[in-house]
């Protein structure tokens, strides 16, 4: 197989919860320690972080691996999903996987890992373990996909565990109350290794403390005064790098060799370190385009507050999302004063848009439907004119597709 070749065997033939959704979601984490077993335990060979969390996990992991970077570490990061390529769930030191070594693993492990029946998810997080493993890392960000105790990544011990915030999504999977929610996430933490918890939140403080005494092991609240300067553009990501520059602190007193400039010169380069996409992503500066992946209430809640905060004459916002997220809550929290592009990402679990639009016109969101993300987009760039704002959002795929 090619490359090609390869990505559509992925894509097409494993279970994949971006297409498939709940049926792709596994009930315990028994075929990546059996597809593990096979690789000889790639895993147990370099160290790592484990993020977990609702929002802001692949910035926080993105800000990390960049100032790691910025202090001579070689530093693997694996992330979810990817944007434009595949590869960018895999990366060293910025640098996505060689084709060559995904058509590779792929050809070695098909058969056996086929009659494993490993979910797409699985299949990737055994890949990227198997290549930090080989290419000697010397720490690897981590990402969860989803939720914490069932997800593939929880096979790792690392230095430290990330939290970053909880909030409702996945609620058909993770469960329906925060409570339920902190408790999949916080099956993460491990037995002597310390939790960086990046939000401070009534409904889920008790739960984590209690897992963390079982646990034998600390809470670390992120509540920075330093104020610090980045390349990403979203004010949201002010709670993102506090829980960064904190899990940085901590790796600081368990002596990983890090600077104070480090931290600062890392943080003002992580897209030229990572090459992070779509996170208030300025696609055009005249008239202003802008994109951003948050998707669930408490991101489109940051989204709205931001675009609250710009000047503008008129909003043209392309909006789509999945069937199985709360996007009647969703749509209750978008701004009234734009006119929308309703779209449906090209995926399975895509919402139709026309849909969309019926349900939107109910809470007073005015616009059309279009058949696809790029249809709504053109059509959006027709309209807009030099003093009006265009948002690209709603999904990660509406996202991916812009891009």
């Amino acid at each position: 197989m090619n490359y090609q070749e390869t990505l559509n065997y992925l894509f097409s033939k494993l279970p994949m919860y971006q297409k498939n959704g709940a049926a792709a979601y596994k009930e315990d984490i028994g075929n990546i320690v059996a597809a593990s077993k096979q690789l000889e335990n790639p895993h147990t060979k370099f160290k790592s972080i484990h993020i977990a969390g609702t929002n802001g996990k692949g910035s926080v992991a993105h800000m990390i691996a960049s100032i790691m970077q910025e202090s001579s570490y070689k530093v693997g990061l694996y992330t979810s999903p990817h944007l434009k390529d595949f590869r960018e769930r895999i990366k060293i030191n910025g640098v996505m996987i060689a084709k060559k070594g995904v058509v590779n693993f792929v050809k070695e492990n098909k058969l056996i890992f086929e009659d494993m029946k490993l979910s797409f998810f699985e299949f990737t997080v055994a890949m990227a373990f198997n290549y930090f493993a080989q290419e000697k890392v010397d720490i690897a960000i981590v990402e969860t996909g989803l939720g914490g105790r069932l997800d593939s990544t929880n096979i790792i011990n690392p230095e430290l565990s990330i939290i970053t915030n909880i909030s409702l999504d996945h609620t058909n999977l993770l469960g329906n109350t925060l409570e339920k929610i902190t408790k999949e996430k916080a099956g993460i933490i491990k037995k002597n290794t310390s939790v960086i918890v990046g939000r401070k939140q009534e409904e889920t403080t008790k739960i984590l403390r209690d897992i963390a005494e079982l646990k034998n092991t600390t809470l670390v609240y992120s509540e920075l005064k330093e104020e610090y300067k980045t390349d990403l553009e979203g004010e949201y990501q002010k709670e993102n790098i506090d829980t960064a520059v904190t899990t940085i602190k901590e790796l600081q007193k368990q002596n990983w060799d890090i600077t104070d400039e480090n931290i600062k010169s890392g943080l003002l380069k992580i897209v030229k370190n990572t090459q992070l996409l779509g996170r208030w992503q300025i696609l055009k500066e005249e008239p202003l385009t802008i994109c951003d992946t948050g998707h669930n209430e408490d991101g489109i809640k940051e989204i709205v507050k931001q675009l609250n905060k710009l000047q503008f004459k008129k909003l043209h916002f392309v909006y789509g999302t999945v069937n199985d997220k709360d996007f009647d809550k969703i749509l209750s929290l978008l701004p009234k004063n734009a006119e929308y592009y309703f779209c449906k990402p090209n995926i399975q679990r895509g919402l139709c848009a026309k849909y969309l639009q019926r349900k939107a016109t109910k809470r007073q969101l005015m616009g059309n439907a279009f058949n696809s993300v790029d249809e709504a987009i053109c059509r959006a760039k027709e309209n807009q004119k030099q003093e009006d704002i265009l948002f690209i959002g709603g999904s990660t795929f509406v996202v991916a597709e812009a891009l």
